[in-house]
């Protein structure tokens, strides 16, 4: 697998410039750009220069993060998500970037939904969203979050919308850390069922052994320091042939109180190990 960089690891004390020089400097060969940041590089840099930068470096763009509340929108949310899901999809055609993650909507209503109404609303969304990034060439990766607050939340689930929606253009975005959300992973067996083509994203991070009550994103933590099975995710990944990119995306304020270049280079150091 390759060596990759999501922006929120950094989010609170980085930019995408200084993110794009540290990815060079400690040699991960993708960074996942958040569309945040993205939008603040804008403010100053036009998107030629972003353009040049990925022409002439080793380091490459892989996703953007992220569209997130796709699901059970209203008139004016579904506006809004496909305004920025339009600017995501007009960016990544300019600078080659080939994913963007779309997250199922999280809110408190989400836990009276039925399991019929999530599917037959996200196989909607999906479609829709496939038919406007098909002209782009952009690819979309739908995300499992296991927190019950999310409507889709584990990969079962996410899988059998992904073969409904049926489209070549939409694949599943495997995060540790939010699969490791349900039910601590006892369904890792769940990774055997998707196929290798269908994994656009895989997001490698650890977790604080706290129970599910409890553990949120901000429990995250570099590759190895916790206790979800790394070791047998990517063994399984390896196993059906995915050799693509291990992206490291945490939410841990402790690390957004870091100096970026450490937080880089501790990342890399032990996310190799994985590799």
């Amino acid at each position: 697998m390759k060596l990759g960089m999501n922006e929120a690891t950094c989010k609170e004390n980085s930019t995408l410039e200084q993110d794009l020089r540290l990815c060079e400097k400690y040699h991960y060969s993708y960074i996942e750009i958040r569309l945040d940041m993205l939008k603040a590089y804008l403010q100053h840099h036009s998107i030629a220069e972003l353009q040049h930068f990925f022409a002439n470096s080793k380091v490459k763009p892989y996703a953007f993060n992220s569209i997130e509340d796709i699901n059970f929108c209203t008139e004016e949310q579904w506006a809004k998500v496909v305004e920025l899901f339009t600017f995501a999809c007009e960016m990544g055609r300019k600078i080659d970037n080939p994913y963007l993650i779309v997250v199922p909507t999280m809110s408190d209503a989400m836990l009276k939904k039925t399991d019929r109404e999530i599917f037959e609303d996200s196989l909607k969304v999906l479609r829709k969203l496939s038919d406007i990034a098909k002209p782009y060439g952009v690819k979309l990766a739908f995300e499992p979050i296991g927190n019950p607050r999310w409507c889709v939340r584990n990969l079962e689930q996410c899988m059998a919308i992904i073969d409904a929606v049926d489209r070549q253009n939409v694949g599943v975005a495997l995060d540790a850390f939010n699969l490791f959300l349900y039910n601590k992973l006892q369904n890792i067996d769940a990774i055997d069922l998707v196929p290798a083509e269908k994994i656009f994203v895989y997001h490698i991070d650890d977790s604080e052994d706290l129970p599910l009550s409890v553990l949120d994103h901000c429990h995250r933590l570099f590759p190895g320091d916790g206790v979800i099975p790394l070791g047998e995710i990517t063994r399984r990944l390896h196993k059906k042939g995915y050799d693509g990119v291990a992206s490291v995306e945490l939410f841990r304020p402790e690390y957004w109180a870091m100096d970026p270049d450490d937080v880089f280079r501790l990342a890399a150091e032990k996310t190799r190990n994985f590799l």
